[in-house]
């Protein structure tokens, strides 16, 4: 009797730790996959646009993956990959004294300016998101081309097919996180955020890392997808 209690307690424990160590993995997988940080910015600058906040979240985890000093090759800096002239028409409109591009990879400004022209797409395309992703992406001249072709748009004011592919997989891809980030993270956004740099910097190395082996991994031909 007393073996049987004792092998009961094992089994429990063992279930315990084995619990402890999945949700510690789990935690770690999402926070690699669906990083949340600068919560005090995008919060402030979302309710200044009339956004929502974990649509912001989204687009940046999009567009740089929270890599503050994220680049692409079109010379789109920082966290939500404003390009230069975006960047330059946004610090014009909101006087921020001083800007210069290279100001894009500071994470305030760089959200500040983000939010700040997704509202003026709002305004352009009468708070369509679909349309507004589509112009953040694309640009909003290829939008306003898109829906005068009747290829494109059956009433000239939403869009019935995406001719880029990337711009119809951006919809797809920001749409998806925004659920995401509105699902796990929906108790959390209000409250403020302290650990900007180190979790940011932590969760960018573990990515690079996974990245850097999957990409070894294929070219020696142990992975295939």
């Amino acid at each position: 009797m007393l073996y049987l209690i004792n092998r009961s307690f094992k089994l429990i424990f063992k279930f315990i730790i084995f619990i402890l160590i999945a949700s510690i993995i789990v935690g770690l997988a999402i926070s690699i996959i669906f990083p949340i940080a600068y919560k005090n910015e995008i919060y402030k600058y979302s309710m200044e646009n009339e956004l929502d906040p974990f649509l912001v979240a989204a687009i940046i985890n999009v567009e740089s993956k929270y890599d503050k000093d994220a680049i692409s090759n079109k010379d789109a800096r920082g966290l939500m990959q404003i390009g230069l002239q975006t960047g330059n028409w946004g610090a014009d409109v909101l006087a921020i004294e001083g800007f210069d591009s290279n100001k894009l990879y500071d994470p305030e400004i760089n959200i500040r300016i983000g939010t700040w022209y997704l509202k003026q797409l709002k305004s352009e395309f009468n708070n369509d998101m679909n349309l507004v992703l589509a112009a953040y992406n694309a640009g909003s001249g290829n939008v306003s081309k898109w829906l005068k072709d009747e290829s494109y748009s059956k009433d000239g004011n939403t869009l019935s097919k995406i001719p880029f592919k990337e711009t119809d997989e951006y919809l797809d891809k920001v749409k998806f996180n925004q659920k995401v980030y509105s699902t796990i993270y929906k108790h959390y956004m209000e409250k403020p955020d302290t650990s900007n740099g180190f979790y940011t910097d932590v969760i960018i190395l573990l990515r690079t890392y996974l990245s850097n082996l999957i990409k070894s991994l294929r070219k020696g031909g142990y992975l295939e997808i």
